[in-house]
């Protein structure tokens, strides 16, 4: 049984994001070429992440990989120049709650800041425990929304590390270790500059071999979506995941329904007849790729069990 995804100091990620596309793009501007086993160490993730996300480079012509490494193309240096911020890790403890604090500088955006809380929020959503957003107005750093200018010996740090200037942002991601610090605020500066401008279809996240764990973000996009109901979801060709109450408790799970739809490739309506919803309402859906199935996700009523108004509503032609 995994932990819930509210445990600790962030929710569950997936196994790549923009952030490790970033990196990816950064460690090769600045050293290359590159192996890929290192570039995998270096971005904190599997090999298996990693080859996605290089062969989502390649696809769009940013790499060069030979037998000597990888390499950005000018493409890739200019993708990467796009998402124009710089990066340090350097403490800023008198604003910040965390044990380690990342330090992202945004030229020319303070625009658009509120309040900071977006950055915050992402920053947590990203891993972190928590983010600080300033911005710099008539001359000094400031606490958006309030022009309360942050202590002089705070600026002093900021403005020693980075060339700061009016309508400039600092985004500082402060948590328990210093690589979630930094994933919480590159993926707030990445927000705010408006992503890295590459789409990533769908081919770059699922296929038919897609980990229980690489459905995640979208099992609990749908588990939060349906007010908490049970959901589960597999690949065509791997066991998946089951989450309940905002935790997932079976990572190696299939089931009767998730097997028929993966199979005929439809919607199907219907209630279970074994496994642990027997007897409950269930719907579930296929995920499609180039007209072919490569995963089902389905949603289960257990409202129907407590005489609620059903989510699932059966048609004639479904099981009664």
């Amino acid at each position: 049984m995994l932990s819930p995804r509210n445990a600790g100091t962030g929710g569950p990620v997936p196994k790549f994001s923009d952030y490790h596309i970033w990196k990816a793009l950064t460690t090769l501007d600045e050293t290359e070429p590159v192996g890929r086993k290192k570039l995998a160490s270096d971005l904190k993730i599997g090999e298996g992440s990693t080859r996605t996300i290089l062969n989502m480079l390649r696809e769009h012509s940013l790499i060069t990989i030979d037998k000597s490494g990888i390499r950005l193309t000018k493409k890739g240096e200019d993708s990467k120049s796009i998402v124009n911020m710089k990066i340090k890790r350097i403490q800023v403890s008198d604003i910040t709650i965390g044990d380690y604090d990342c330090v992202v500088h945004v030229p020319q955006m303070a625009r658009k800041i509120s309040f900071g809380c977006e950055e915050r929020d992402i920053a947590i959503k990203a891993g972190a425990t928590g983010a600080t957003t300033l911005v710099c107005s008539g001359g000094r750093l400031v606490f958006p929304g309030s022009n309360f200018p942050v202590e002089e010996k705070v600026e002093s740090v900021l403005r020693n590390n980075f060339d700061i200037r009016n309508e400039d942002v600092i985004i500082i991601g402060t948590a328990e270790e210093v690589d979630q610090a930094e994933v919480g605020a590159v993926t707030a500066g990445i927000k705010l500059v408006g992503g890295l401008q590459m789409n990533r279809e769908l081919r770059d996240i699922l296929t038919p071999r897609s980990t229980g764990n690489e459905l995640l973000s979208l099992a609990f996009a749908i588990h939060d979506l349906v007010g908490g109901l049970p959901v589960c979801a597999k690949s065509r060709d791997n066991l998946g995941i089951r989450i309940e109450n905002g935790a997932v408790i079976d990572n190696a799970y299939t089931g009767l329904v998730l097997e028929e739809v993966i199979d005929v490739g439809t919607t199907i309506r219907k209630i279970a007849v074994d496994g642990p919803y027997k007897g409950i309402r269930v719907i579930v859906t296929p995920v499609e790729l180039d007209n072919r199935v490569i995963a089902a996700i389905g949603v289960v009523d257990i409202r129907s069990m407590a005489g609620i108004n059903n989510l699932i509503r059966l048609r004639s032609d479904d099981n009664e």
